[in-house]
């Protein structure tokens, strides 16, 4: 139990602490005035003050911040007095292009520590999966692929299900491990080129006992999979490719919640603990991926466009260089506290999703 909780932790300290880096190096890149960087919330246990900012660890484990001048969002844990810094070393004054930078780090820091994550346990393993493009070379006679019309020398170029789910595969890898996802409901949506012409089709799968999965008799030549040697140089290479893999199948999740796909897949703090728990039981291989996987998470969450995350601070820095002016003070505090209770209902919503899984499971 303590040990879990201990691993809990760690992962979330590992995850905030790198956003948060983030967002101090480009603040810091533009002059940004940045009072402090905190992990944690709550009381200080630890701090060391550098040149001018002060470093700290909080007693809270979860969440953390930097305070920047000018940043009204950070009131809360440490504000930043402004009266002997010049403007132009505070958020609001700097160009806003450099804002959006500046916001952005923190997502963009998260996909770098996947990368750096994915790229060591590649690179540990000494040897890699690499696929090429997802071409089909032949088709199973009286299968539902041959049915719908599919034929060899088609590149799947889209392929969803019909809960809202879908991935544009760019390998033959991407795509198996995609239907892997399938759970037996409704059919298939493949788009494919054949020649420079896009076609659609909507083919219901076979489940086949000997393979244990839903296929439609498709197949892909031998050379579809190489399993490749692994050094460090191109170590990274291939970590980026299957940091992106994840990113766009997570992504294609979160798109898909939008499009009437059902909440209960969404899980909150207690349903990430559990999963912390389970991967931890499996070897500290598959924690370390947890920790990458969720870090690509908090990234997505984060780039989405409401104003108490990184993606609504771009987008109303966005309307800002199109109308020319910040919306007023009026408005920005009506959309900021519409996202806090739109988040609030989400995280009660989501904790009580994970609490009637741990008491029906």
């Amino acid at each position: 139990m303590i040990k879990n909780i201990l691993l809990f932790v760690i992962l979330l300290s590992i995850i905030v602490s790198v956003h948060e880096f983030g967002h101090l190096v480009a603040a810091k890149l533009f002059g940004v005035y940045c009072k402090e960087y905190s992990i944690g919330m709550g009381p200080k246990i630890f701090s060391k003050k550098g040149k001018e900012t002060e470093y700290c660890l909080r007693a809270i484990p979860v969440g953390g911040f930097v305070a920047m001048a000018g940043d009204a969002d950070n009131q809360l844990e440490t504000s930043v007095d402004t009266e002997n810094i010049p403007f132009e070393r505070t958020l609001p004054g700097i160009a806003v292009w450099k804002r959006i930078i500046v916001m952005m780090a923190g997502i963009f820091m998260n996909l770098i520590l996947a990368i750096l994550i994915y790229s060591m346990l590649i690179l540990y393993n000494g040897q890699y999966v690499a696929s090429s493009k997802p071409q089909i070379t032949s088709i199973v006679e009286d299968s539902p692929a041959a049915i719908s019309g599919l034929q060899e020398g088609d590149i799947v170029t889209r392929i969803g299900f019909s809960n809202g789910l879908s991935l544009a595969p760019d390998s033959y890898r991407e795509l198996i491990s995609f239907t892997g996802t399938y759970d037996g409901n409704g059919s298939w949506q493949l788009t494919v080129d054949r020649n420079g012409e896009t076609l659609q089709f909507e083919i219901v799968p076979e489940y086949y006992e000997d393979e244990q999965r839903y296929l439609i008799g498709i197949a892909f030549s031998d050379k579809a999979v190489q399993i490749v040697d692994v050094n460090l140089v191109n170590c990274w290479k291939y970590g980026f490719e299957y940091a992106i893999f994840i990113l766009k199948l997570t992504w294609s999740s979160f798109l898909s919640l939008f499009r009437g796909m059902n909440l209960n897949s969404v899980s909150g703090p207690i349903g990430i603990y559990s999963t912390v728990s389970e991967a931890a039981s499996l070897g500290i291989d598959y924690y370390i991926q947890l920790i990458a996987m969720i870090s690509i998470n908090v990234g997505i969450v984060n780039a989405l466009p409401l104003p108490i995350f990184d993606g609504g601070r771009v987008l109303l820095a966005l309307i800002e260089l199109i109308i020319r002016k910040p919306l007023n003070e009026k408005m920005q505090n009506m959309i900021m506290t519409a996202s806090v209770i739109l988040l609030m209902l989400l995280f009660f919503f989501v904790t009580y999703n994970d609490i009637s899984k741990l008491i029906g499971g």
